[in-house]
């Protein structure tokens, strides 16, 4: 598969406006659902998906470990891991009671299965470090990011930090993403020059909305039901230097992250908390309440 298709996949997850959508985008409906078996690798999208505690099944599933420092390896560090977006990760079947293998894409198209017994050796050799194929995470699991020059008003300036992620996942700071189209209408708009795409923000769900600003801010605090799923809006998404590397057919932009940092305090979408699990499809209407 080249690049140029595998770039034309990923864009069937950005959402057509739905006539089911409110006026006040202050709910919508679910315009598509991702998941990312591996860790920084691109992923899959769904039609429907079930949810649990820990979020999408089967997303974050897996990851891979830096095999000299033990570090979790992250996109949050492209410095180090410039490819992550050249790998890109499906399941051979629906994850259920335990996670199937899965079928990672190698930059050069070729896809091997995670039940290889030299898996490691031909990850490292894609990625020029030693690497092992972690299924199960560490209590306590620690990653690297860095922290670009060329964006003003951040924590640090050029500069790679340690931090850790949720314990015993490899989750870095919630189990669930959700981004509205209002959002990337408004980076449009405020950002002409970026391409504001799905996939340089890596959601679960994306609601199709139509009012104009980031509407899912004022979801922040509240519940929002989705199907028969109930989550709690826990707070921003704050967005890192991953949303500014090149992918396929994206050029790397740093203006995408300055956008963000500069009218709307860094984040792009929400956190959220599963209070209910159940099922949700594509078309399903998001309903925030107080």
């Amino acid at each position: 598969m080249t690049d140029n298709t595998q770039a034309a996949m990923m864009e069937t997850a950005t959402p057509q406006l739905s006539s089911e959508t409110t006026a006040n985008g202050e709910q919508g409906i679910v315009g598509a659902l991702w998941r990312y078996p591996v860790k920084s690798m691109m992923g899959e999208e769904l039609n429907v998906t079930s949810v649990t505690e820990k979020g999408i099944l089967g997303d974050r599933a897996y990851a891979l470990k830096d095999a000299q420092d033990g570090k979790i390896v992250s996109a949050k560090n492209p410095r180090k891991w410039p490819d992550m977006f050249s790998f890109r990760a499906m399941f051979e079947s629906q994850p259920n009671g335990t996670m199937p293998p899965v079928q990672i894409m190698l930059p050069n198209g070729t896809q091997i299965s995670s039940t290889r017994s030299d898996l490691n050796e031909v990850l490292s050799q894609g990625f020029g470090r030693n690497v092992t194929f972690e299924t199960v995470p560490p209590e306590s699991p620690e990653l690297e990011e860095y922290w670009p020059a060329d964006v003003e008003d951040l924590p640090h300036n050029d500069f790679v930090t340690d931090g850790g992620t949720l314990s015993n996942t490899f989750f870095d700071l919630s189990t669930m993403h959700i981004l509205t189209t209002s959002t990337l209408d408004t980076l449009r708009e405020l950002y002409p020059q970026g391409r504001f795409e799905v996939r340089r923000f890596r959601p679960n769900i994306v609601v199709n909305t139509t009012s104009k600003g980031f509407v899912e801010n004022s979801w922040i605090g509240k519940t929002v039901s989705v199907g028969d799923v109930h989550f709690e809006i826990t707070g921003p998404c704050p967005r890192c230097v991953m949303t500014t590397v090149p992918q396929y057919d994206l050029p790397k932009d740093s203006g995408i992250l300055r956008a963000a940092v500069q009218h709307n305090e860094g984040g792009v979408g929400v956190y959220a908390k599963v209070l209910q699990g159940g099922t949700i499809r594509r078309g399903d209407k998001v309903m925030p309440k107080d």
